[in-house]
């Protein structure tokens, strides 16, 4: 966690640390003309996200397979929900067309009453095809890496006892690492040279396996697919050189 908030803050701050040093050295010509043409600018920041995931059953969001033997009632739980949370990204702008950077973040998806919750970290590397039209810089592109979701089920009926300690049946916890595609569409819209408003619509997609490693000569296969997955609005503030 310590590791993520980290990331995140060098994502809204290098940028404005590099704009900073580019007006000091405003007046210097560049060492290299051909290495101008091809990176043409840089960008990052932070970005709020909010989406809706899907699962096909309870026990394929929870990943805990006792629940269809251990409860009567298992169809009743959730599989599928709201999620929301943050994410930093660091891009370079090559040849005036294309993003090259990273990107990582935390997404939370809360369920029932009884503190039971998804919660999706990763990290992975982006490329996109960007135009720029005016103050408008629509963008299509592909996010590649990977991360951990994890998976806490808490049954809402849990009792109470006598010393307030509170009994729960039934309860799991896992970890569930996944190798991540990540397909969106976007547009940054240009407020000055320096800050834009990033818009993006993405939708995740892990893969996965039983075991605790990743084989993607294995992994990346549509029966290796995990859930929760779906679209997800990301919104944010952008530092850079546009």
């Amino acid at each position: 966690m310590k590791k993520m908030f980290a990331m995140l803050l060098i994502a809204a701050l290098l940028p404005a640390v590099t704009i900073a040093a580019e007006e000091q050295e405003s007046g210097s010509s560049s060492s290299s003309s051909s290495s101008g043409k091809i990176l043409t600018g840089y960008s990052g920041g932070i970005a709020f996200h909010a989406g809706y995931m899907f699962s096909q059953s309870p026990d394929e969001l929870f990943r805990n397979g006792s629940l269809k033997d251990n409860m009567s009632g298992w169809k009743d739980l959730p599989k599928d929900g709201a999620a929301i949370g943050i994410n930093g990204m660091l891009r370079m702008h090559l040849i005036n067309h294309i993003h090259l950077g990273a990107e990582g973040g935390l997404s939370t998806m809360p369920l029932m009453k009884s503190g039971s919750q998804i919660r999706t970290g990763w990290g992975a590397a982006l490329c996109d095809i960007y135009w720029k039209i005016g103050k408008a810089v629509p963008m299509i592109g592909l996010t590649v890496g990977g991360g951990e979701t994890k998976r806490l089920y808490v049954p809402s009926d849990a009792e109470q006892v006598e010393n307030k300690e509170q009994v729960v049946y039934n309860a799991s916890y896992t970890k569930t690492p996944f190798f991540l595609l990540d397909p969106y569409i976007g547009i940054d819209i240009l407020l000055t040279s320096h800050i834009g408003l990033t818009l993006k619509l993405d939708y995740m997609l892990p893969f996965g396996s039983s075991g605790n490693g990743i084989n993607l000569s294995k992994t990346v296969q549509w029966s290796n697919f995990l859930t929760p997955s779906g679209p997800r609005l990301h919104v944010g503030i952008m530092l850079g050189k546009y």
